[in-house]
């Protein structure tokens, strides 16, 4: 059975909430090179779409009825969100912005394994043969032995181990979510689940910001105009995603989406000037395109 077709219209939106989620990591990596800590940058940019989101649930008079274990269900899922943000922001931190979500998108790998050990469900066999394609387009992608850097395996290793890891925390983190959320509480609207939990999220990442002292803001406009703008793109992105598309007939999350970390490379290449190698580029475009096929196969 061939997917949904989307309308142009719904198609060039998808594109630009992909650029703007891509646009949000190439924003934060300015806000951290200026003094932004992860727990800063997550604190603010969840409370303002809590914030945004929250209003329009009020406006909309979305139905707050939940069972108790939906919403001890959702607590914990929110508190999931909240690690896979810290991760993901770590490893932007870490990494250039486009590896860093290149690592980020093996979740629909994580995703499979969790549906497999939490609830029994096997991967099917597209799924299982898209595995190694996903791990060999992520070895060339961040070159795992240091071929296209010249510094041999154990020396690339020092400089993106840590960054590497927390992507692939934030991967392993965003699968339970994305499990958990399809059997547990698929019946609680989307926009009350995404109001709730970016709330929980931003009270969690403040939490922290004041057990280490505080915020940390930026020292100079550059990482301002970042924090912003990771703010404004991220809110306004997310925020689309729950309330416009449903309208023009995308159901779900759309493979489109997983553009993401294309963007974010040409974004970065422009702005922050990270350039990697062309075997890279190549590893790259093999895990956006598994990716992108994963997707189309649950449409």
């Amino acid at each position: 059975m061939s997917p949904p077709s989307i309308s142009p219209r719904a198609f060039v939106m998808l594109l630009l909430l992909a650029t703007m989620f891509g646009g949000n990591h190439v924003a934060a990596r300015f806000a951290f090179n200026d003094g932004v800590d992860v727990a800063t940058a997550v604190a603010l940019r969840s409370a303002v779409t809590a914030l945004v989101v929250g209003a329009l649930v009020a406006q909309q008079r979305v139905p707050w009825a939940m069972t108790p274990r939906q919403r001890w269900v959702l607590l914990g899922i929110s508190l999931l969100v909240a690690v896979q943000s810290l991760a993901l922001y770590a490893a932007v931190a870490r990494l250039p912005v486009a590896l860093a979500l290149l690592a980020f998108n093996t979740w629909p790998m994580a995703t499979a394994l969790w549906a497999r050990v939490l609830y029994g469900r096997s991967p099917d066999r597209r799924t299982l043969l898209a595995m190694p394609i996903l791990l060999v387009g992520l070895a060339l992608a961040l070159d795992v032995f240091g071929a296209a850097s010249g510094l041999g395996a154990q020396a690339q290793w020092s400089r993106i181990g840590a960054g590497v890891g927390f992507a692939l925390l934030a991967s392993a983190t965003f699968g339970l979510v994305m499990v958990t959320t399809q059997h547990e509480i698929a019946a609680i609207d989307g926009r009350l689940r995404s109001a709730v939990t970016m709330a929980i999220v931003g009270v969690l990442a403040l939490i922290v910001t004041q057990a280490q002292g505080g915020l940390r803001l930026p020292h100079t406009p550059p990482g301002w105009w970042g924090l912003v703008m990771l703010t404004v793109l991220y809110g306004t992105a997310f925020t689309i995603m729950f309330t416009l598309l449903p309208r023009l007939g995308v159901v779900g999350s759309s493979p489109i989406l997983n553009v993401e970390p294309v963007a974010a490379m040409v974004l970065a290449w422009a702005l922050l000037g990270q350039r990697i190698a062309p075997i890279q580029v190549a590893g790259a475009l093999v895990v956006v395109g598994t990716v992108m096929v994963l997707g189309l196969k649950r449409r």
